[in-house]
């Protein structure tokens, strides 16, 4: 629950600072810290990097 407010405080953050300074580094801010949180959660998990990664796209 902690993550998810403070993604949405990131949001609203960059959302008006992105806005107020016209400046499109705030607006990639959110997708950049989604980024990072979904590449923590994979690093977590105790298989290998990249079988993870596999495993989470595979389509068969």
């Amino acid at each position: 629950m902690i993550i998810l407010i403070g993604l949405m405080v990131i949001t609203g953050v960059s959302l008006f600072l992105g806005l107020r300074r016209n400046k499109l580094i705030f607006l990639a801010l959110p997708f950049i810290s989604i980024f990072l949180y979904f590449l923590v959660e994979i690093i977590k998990v105790p298989a290998p990097f990249f079988d993870t990664v596999k495993f989470i796209f595979s389509l068969g």
